[in-house]
């Protein structure tokens, strides 16, 4: 079964107060692969999994001072995004947990007939649905 999550009633939390202004959130996760070689051969025989890390991005209207000022200290930080289809009780929830956070980038833009947009670039540990 699918659960369509709705971003208007979904929120995301860093060190536990709401993110203002966002935008959205897009995150992936990266595993380093390399493959294990046949002698005398041009296939593989097996591959050898390594790190796994979390990227990701939020995109913020103007700019969050939470995120600036991790960037600037370089410290790290929980996100926690709780997403929700609607208010029911019942409704489909999923929470995704991000551990160990730290800003990598920071990116800003904003156009004539629009208002600001800063977008910051983070790396986590781990992401944990529950």
């Amino acid at each position: 079964m699918t659960a369509i999550f709705v971003a208007n009633r979904s929120s995301v939390l860093i060190d536990g107060a709401a993110v203002e202004g966002l935008q959205s959130l897009a995150f992936r996760v990266v595993t380093e692969r390399e493959d294990i070689r046949a002698v005398g051969s041009g296939e593989r025989v097996d591959v050898s999994f390594g790190l796994r890390i979390v990227q990701g991005e939020l995109v913020v209207k103007s700019a969050t001072f939470v995120l600036d000022t991790h960037l600037a200290q370089q410290s790290s930080f929980q996100l926690v995004a709780n997403l929700k289809k609607d208010p029911a009780a019942d409704a489909p929830r999923r929470t995704l947990s991000f551990d160990d956070c730290y800003v990598e980038g920071k990116s800003f833009g904003m156009d004539a007939g629009g208002t600001a947009v800063t977008t910051y670039a983070f790396s986590a540990t781990r992401v944990r649905e529950e």
